[in-house]
């Protein structure tokens, strides 16, 4: 089990600090549960299958930047009720390095919870070398 240092802030009350410390043990801040991701090599691709449930296709967005792809979403739960503890409502994000390859190529599709992305190998450079005279 973690241990977690409790650094007091004096805005908070007393019963917004005891509740946050009461779940802390099992409601834990690592991301790493999340986005878990399996990346399988074909001869011309990179498969990656990336665990996203309970998100919809409107709510995943998939960019390419310098050679990253990033992979976000984003869930809001719309109401105006007050909560003392608010999970649900969240966003996530992870990028992987994938080089210079043509977005154009890259193929996305989104069932039962598992976001499937198939990104082309990078091209290789060739080095061709020239005989001289």
């Amino acid at each position: 089990m973690k241990y977690y240092i409790t650094r007091r802030n004096n805005n908070q009350d007393f019963i917004d600090q005891a509740f946050n410390s009461f779940f802390r043990p099992f409601f834990t801040e690592d991301s790493s549960s999340f986005m878990k991701t399996d990346v399988r090599e074909t001869e011309t691709t990179y498969e990656m299958e990336i665990e996203m449930p309970g998100f919809t296709r409107e709510q995943i967005n998939i960019s390419l930047e310098n050679g990253y792809i990033t992979v976000s979403a984003k869930q809001e739960q719309k109401s105006q009720d007050k909560y003392l503890k608010r999970e649900r409502a969240t966003s996530f994000s992870r990028s992987y390095y994938v080089g210079e390859v043509n977005k154009e190529q890259i193929k996305a599709k989104y069932e039962s919870g598992v976001l499937t992305v198939s990104v082309p190998k990078e091209q290789q450079k060739i080095c061709h070398s020239i005989n001289i005279d």
